[in-house]
């Protein structure tokens, strides 16, 4: 049984990452934020593009040095790595201070440059040692763990910023919390258990671009990997247009105040997170994409409900109190509740399939890939946001277009998917009719990957069973008269794959080790079988 994701958070191997994540993401948005008030309250009109202007020197770094902080990570141990970067945060907001003390913008956008090099080095190194400090089992769990805690620190980081430094002395407020607040992340990080390095002989490439293509290049010839980070970038996009249509949203569409704003970040934030801890708690310590496709639906039906919500409440809810005293303000928050955590449930295996199919000795250099692809996603998503703004359309149009994109990014995974679509739908099935419990998984895992199931075969569900609940997807030996009937016939799947062992001059390449090694003794005794792969 896997354990929960607040069982794993008592663990030393989790806790210390965690509140060293939590704290980086709070000071990114913390002097962010406090930047962009600092700026509109003293600049007025002037300061409006400084949000677009901090936004891009924050997510530069991550498009022009994720590659390299991805060989880093790989090349020496990432716990001693963190403890100099976490180091290099205090100092980092230690010139805030200075900067917010003197009310220097230009001085506050060169630390938040800084925040933006110091995060791009960070990423890879989170969900790089994560793997190494927890069992397979505990991945999706301890994903869940740091993406619901980087939300939550968005949200605080957020509030905190724009907040405090409005208040009578709001500079030093806003310095003194995040000096004392990178100070605990580097406690955190100081906390984190020791591990070897990956890629001890590997020399770091000095020249950026190369590598960073090197780095792309290399995580798209890896299907599960490449596949998974257009996922998590996609869903990176999404999030970013919904955090910037927000502000938008709130003033013009319903004629509401900043409040509500807050509001709606606390319950996206919120959202999330319970969307994250809830997909390992679906999963139960299985790495699987089953239950992608369907939050993917999810997150299109919600934002889509969310915008026409909106529209229609046009105008008439002012401030909290008149969301919360009426049912078109509840339908809204709920459906942007159930919408973040569609996001949650959808992103955490992607980062789980995405550590866990890495090779051991690259897979900072693939989380790495990862950010690049998810900075550029990101870019693209603004520019296109930014596109159709510019002809007119309005916040809740801007989102209705991105619910019906996403749903045709959904019907995409479903094509890609559809064994693990199948699986999901069948699970509900046989748990809700028939109750099936699955006990001794963990046998099966340490077995190793060459395995042969021997099944007691009761019924002709016992393969749709032994499908459904296997972590991989197994290639079945079929009697040849059943393989022959018309419920398992060629014509009945194509992408089911069938051949005699006896009579066939060849099998098809790929199938001949299996069968080396796994039923050669079936064919010596002269029975003749069918091979149905999915």
């Amino acid at each position: 049984m896997a354990v929960s994701p607040l069982g794993l958070l008592q663990s030393r191997r989790l806790w210390p990452l965690a509140l060293a994540q939590f704290c980086g993401a709070f000071n990114d948005n913390l002097v962010k934020n406090a930047l962009v008030v600092l700026a509109l309250f003293r600049l007025g009109e002037g300061g409006t593009g400084l949000a677009a202007i901090a936004g891009a020197l924050f997510i530069a770094p991550y498009i022009l040095l994720s590659a390299t902080a991805g060989q880093i990570a790989d090349r020496f141990p990432k716990p001693r790595v963190i403890v100099w970067v976490k180091a290099a945060e205090v100092v980092l907001m230690a010139g805030a201070a200075i900067g917010f003390l003197l009310g220097s913008v230009p001085g506050l956008l060169a630390v938040l440059f800084g925040l933006g090099v110091q995060s791009a080095m960070f990423g890879p190194l989170k969900y790089g040692v994560l793997p190494e400090h927890l069992v397979e089992d505990e991945l999706v769990a301890g994903n869940g763990v740091i993406e619901a805690s980087t939300f939550l620190a968005i949200l605080l980081g957020t509030i905190a910023g724009g907040a405090l430094i409005l208040l009578g002395g709001g500079a030093a407020l806003v310095s003194a919390a995040g000096i004392a607040v990178a100070l605990l992340g580097l406690y955190g990080a100081m906390r984190i258990p020791p591990a070897p390095a990956a890629a001890p002989a590997l020399v770091v490439n000095p020249n950026l671009f190369a590598e960073t293509l090197n780095t792309i290049r290399h995580a798209a010839d890896l299907r599960a990997i490449w596949l998974s980070i257009l996922g998590l970038s996609w869903f990176w996009t999404v999030g970013a247009t919904l955090l910037t249509a927000f502000p938008v949203l709130v003033r013009d569409t319903l004629g509401a105040d900043g409040h509500v704003v807050t509001l709606f970040l606390t319950v996206f934030a919120l959202g999330v997170g319970a969307g994250s801890l809830l997909a390992a708690k679906l999963l139960d310590g299985e790495v699987s994409p089953r239950h992608v496709p369907f939050a993917a639906i999810g997150i299109s039906l919600t934002c889509w409900d969310f915008s026409v919500a909106c529209v229609g409440a046009a105008g008439s809810l002012h401030d909290i109190t008149a969301i919360l005293t009426s049912v078109t303000g509840w339908r809204i928050l709920i459906d942007l509740a159930l919408l973040a955590a569609c996001g949650g449930i959808f992103s955490v295996p992607l980062y789980a399939i995405l550590q866990e199919r890495s090779p051991p000795d690259g897979r900072a250099r693939m989380i790495a890939a990862n950010n690049i692809v998810n900075a550029l996603f990101m870019v693209a998503g603004a520019a296109a946001a930014a596109g159709m703004a510019a002809f007119g359309m309005d916040a809740p149009g801007i989102l209705a277009v991105t619910a019906v994109v996403n749903l045709a990014v959904a019907f995409w995974i479903v094509r890609l998917l559809p064994q693990e679509v199948y699986r999901a739908l069948f699970r509900l099935y046989f748990e809700t009719f028939h109750g099936v419990d699955v006990k001794g998984l963990e046998n099966y895992r340490a077995a190793g990957d060459r395995v042969v199931i021997v099944a007691n075969h009761l019924s002709f569900a016992d393969a749709c069973l032994i499908a459904c609940y296997l972590p991989d997807s197994p290639t079945f030996a079929v009697n040849t008269q059943t393989a022959e009937a018309w419920w398992a016939s060629e014509g009945a799947a194509a992408r089911r794959l069938a051949y005699h062992m006896a009579g066939d001059p060849a099998p098809p390449p790929g199938c001949e080790p299996f069968w080396r090694a796994k039923i050669q003794d079936a064919g010596e005794q002269g029975q003749s079988f069918r091979v149905l792969a999915g």
